[in-house]
């Protein structure tokens, strides 16, 4: 990090801990905040552009290059979504292990940023390794989870990173009940371990924040909602999933490469991942999650957003309660793929990655050929939302030094556990002062 105290400018050219590549630039007139960007600079990866012409079974194996971390939330929505142009559903065994198979991706991703991206921020640490010295049974307890999520995404998508079992209309194959069968014992272990690490993070200072935020997420009558249902707001709104687009849209920004979404008519920001998706359907939680949230006194609705870390390991709890429920009653099965009937249509589909509601829309041509593609990510949807806390951020801590207020706002920004592209770089921060 270097200070120049000439122009009151600060640079932090190495922001660890979130993943993909980009930069905040943050001006101050005074004790005026002039503008706030979270500059996203990478060059555009244009996946719905090469989605263009390509056969409908491409789509999968592509979608899932979009990210290394959660390509299980752009394979599923995909496949649901061409699902649905073809008026296809499938039944209950693969939906169940679908939902088995998001149970994996959730372990993994979330127990991935509670204990080498945004745990250390709580110490003031610089990185997980400096954690785990201190911590050293907290952070093996938690990489031991990550490891059982990756064991699931491998039984049921044949690896961990960018699985290549996930079709549309099912699975290319159903895995044995011996393969699911180990993981029973080893998921026992990950639900204690998993209601251990709530208590643990709980018990730690978290920074007051409260701010009036519109959380948005998926809701689904009969369960907690993964991998589809009606997209709801915390004011009230409830809307089909398939009106996504009526309600919500994504607009350029000069600053930035990705684009940013917004609420119509209104223009405004909003927030989506585990933090929305507890406040609008706790109830339907897991009974351990459940159980540990009252425990520890969680209050829904929560306003905080520092308070996301506590709500990610609330849902790993979830995730290894149900995938332990889902991995017991599994039988086996003899048809693994629903037959399709290819035809010309528009499918949509939505289902909630790590990082919250990701939004898929595809056009196919009677041959089965993806005429248009729509993949709108989380982390863009939460983009103008973190824009704007920064701005309250700077507001309240302006008597503050540049130093200590690069560090808050990278604090802040890692709250949203962002995800700017599939592998992790760095992020350049800038601040002038007038």
């Amino acid at each position: 990090m270097s200070v120049n105290p000439s122009d009151r400018s600060i640079r932090v050219p190495i922001l660890t801990r979130v993943e993909g590549e980009g930069s905040l630039l943050v001006k101050l007139r005074g004790r005026t905040v002039q503008d706030v960007q979270l500059v996203i600079f990478e060059p555009p990866r244009l996946f719905e552009s090469l989605l263009r012409g390509r056969p409908y079974t491409d789509v999968a194996d592509i979608t899932a290059r979009i990210c290394g971390i959660c390509p299980i939330a752009y394979q599923m929505t995909a496949v649901q979504a061409l699902e649905a142009a073809f008026q296809t559903r499938v039944p209950g065994e693969i939906r169940a292990l679908r939902r088995l198979m998001y149970c994996g991706e959730w372990i993994e991703s979330h127990t991935l940023h509670v204990h080498l991206l945004q745990a250390p921020d709580l110490f003031d640490l610089n990185s997980g390794i400096e954690l785990a010295e201190r911590f050293p049974d907290v952070v093996k307890r938690g990489l031991r989870q990550k490891k059982l999520g990756n064991a699931l995404l491998e039984a049921l998508g044949g690896r961990a990173i960018h699985p290549v079992n996930l079709a549309v209309g099912g699975f290319y194959r159903l895995p044995k009940v011996s393969e699911l069968a180990k993981l029973i014992p080893e998921f026992e272990w990950g639900l204690e371990a998993a209601l251990e690490t709530v208590r643990w993070v709980a018990s730690l200072p978290l920074p007051e924040f409260d701010r009036p935020y519109d959380y948005v997420a998926i809701q689904h009558p009969d369960e907690y909602a993964i991998i589809e249902g009606d997209v709801v707001c915390s004011d009230g709104m409830r809307i089909n999933h398939a009106d996504y687009e009526a309600h919500f849209e994504e607009i350029q920004v000069p600053h930035s490469t990705a684009l940013q979404s917004r609420r119509i008519p209104s223009g405004s920001t909003y927030f989506v991942g585990p933090l929305a998706r507890i406040n609008v359907s706790r109830d339907q939680m897991a009974e351990p999650a459940r159980r540990i949230a009252d425990e520890i006194g969680w209050q829904t609705p929560c306003y905080n957003p520092f308070h996301g870390i506590v709500a990610r390991c609330l849902e790993v709890v979830h995730a290894f309660a149900e995938g332990l429920e889902l991995l017991r009653s599994y039988r086996g099965g003899t048809l693994s793929r629903q037959k399709l009937q290819v035809r010309a249509g528009t499918g949509r589909a939505v289902t909630e990655a790590p990082r919250g509601l990701i939004y898929h829309r595809y056009e196919v041509a009677e041959d089965g050929s993806i005429q248009l593609a729509k993949i709108v990510p989380p982390t863009s949807q939460n983009q103008a939302q973190i824009e704007a806390d920064l701005r309250v951020l700077l507001e309240r801590r302006m008597d503050e030094s540049d130093q200590v207020i690069a560090v808050e706002c990278e604090k802040l920004i890692r709250n949203y556990d962002p995800c700017i592209s599939c592998s992790t770089h760095f992020l350049k921060l800038r601040i002038e002062r007038e």
